[in-house]
Order: structure tokens, then C-alpha cells, then sequence
């Protein structure tokens, strides 16, 4: 019975490589039909609140201000040492 499972799984394959490779990956029925399975997938897509997004943009750009501080900070203090090296 596996055996029956195994050749008919085989079989399938086949017959899709054989219409994969007989239609152009640029065709307008296969460009169809990947904007169709875009519209499916957009809709199972569930969106944060927008309380939830301006708590994370919240987050994100008290971050980035602090690391830029300290980048800042580094690299002022890393340009007077070498500015001092080379003096």
C-alpha cells in the first residue's frame, strides 16, 4: 500500500515538472496567478494595534538616540587621542 502512495507521489512530481517546464515562468496565467496567492497571504496577515506600533516606534527611536550618543561620544573621544598621537 506505501508502495501505491510512493508511485503515485512519483507520478505527480513528474507531471508537475512536465507542466512547469512546458509554461514560461513569465507567463501571463502564472503572473495571475501569483498576484491571486499574494492577495490570499495579505489576508491571513494580522496586524499589531496602534498602540503596539507607537510603543515600538517609541522604543526604536530612544535607542537609536542612545546609541548614537555613544557612538558620538566614542568617536570624539577616539579623534582627540589620535589628534593628540599625531601632534
Amino acid at each position: 500500500m506505501a508502495a501505491k502512495k510512493v508511485e503515485k507521489t512519483k507520478k505527480s512530481k513528474a507531471v508537475a515538472t512536465a507542466q512547469q517546464t512546458s509554461e514560461s515562468s513569465f507567463s501571463i496565467k502564472r503572473i495571475k496567478e501569483f498576484f491571486a496567492e499574494v492577495k490570499v497571504e495579505f489576508g491571513k496577515i494580522v496586524w499589531p494595534d496602534k498602540k503596539v506600533t507607537m510603543g515600538s516606534t517609541g522604543v526604536v527611536l530612544v535607542l537609536v538616540f542612545i546609541i548614537s550618543m555613544y557612538l558620538g561620544a566614542v568617536d570624539l573621544i577616539i579623534g582627540k587621542i589620535v589628534s593628540r598621537i599625531l601632534n
